[in-house]
């Protein structure tokens, strides 16, 4: 909940709107958010994730921050639904494109740094981004490793991988552990923090077994 309303409404004004109704765009919330994300995110990593290198540490914050984590995100809130474009943006699709809902939730970022200050931020990254961090984590820079393996497979014919994933742990502690099997065999095998870091992280094992990663 906000303290301030106004910031909320200011954050999904794109400026294609503003420029249409007068007033200000949520372009300056935008470049607050983003400072503010990649802060928030490079400190998450580096406090959860002690034996990460520095390279590894920047690879999982440029693929947290990209345009297209964000946008999906962005699109999971619903954000293109309440974003205020102008007539012509709406019109071209803007609601859907993805830079313009990566830049929505910075701004929206932004507007919660101001609102609530850093905890509130923190928290809001930590629901939302979490997950994209360890899923980066679990294959620095390297995307999207469990459909990469899809496309393979489909590309050579056989069954689409099947993951396999066992928790084990204290529930704030928890760890998984996944194996991937493609048309009955066992490709690869990961670790991680959630469920889809685990299984990430086979995909990418299968992916360096066979040469591909």
């Amino acid at each position: 909940m906000f303290l301030d309303q106004s910031l909320i409404e200011l954050a999904l004004r794109h400026r294609s709107f503003a420029q249409e109704n007068g007033g200000e765009s949520n372009e300056r919330l935008e470049f607050l958010g983003d400072a503010v994300l990649d802060l928030v995110v490079a400190d998450a990593t580096f406090r959860s994730y002690p034996d990460l290198a520095e390279g590894a540490l920047t690879n999982v914050r440029k693929g947290v921050v990209s345009t297209e984590s964000l946008a999906k995100v962005a699109a999971t809130l619903d954000l293109g639904h309440w974003l205020m474009l102008g007539k012509g943006e709406q019109s071209s699709g803007g609601k859907d494109k993805p830079a313009l809902l990566a830049d929505a939730f910075e701004a929206i970022l932004g507007a919660i740094y101001l609102d609530g200050g850093l905890s509130a931020a923190q928290q809001f990254v930590g629901r939302h981004l979490g997950e994209a961090i360890e899923v980066e984590v679990a294959a620095p820079g390297q995307g999207d490793a469990k459909t990469v393996l899809q496309e393979f497979a489909v590309a050579v014919g056989y069954l689409a991988p099947v993951y396999e994933v066992e928790g084990s742990g204290p529930d704030h502690e928890r760890t998984f552990e996944a194996a991937v099997t493609i048309n009955g065999t066992v490709a690869g095998r990961g670790r991680g923090r959630s469920k889809k870091a685990a299984e990430q992280a086979a995909a990418r094992a299968a992916l360096e077994e066979r040469g591909d990663a």
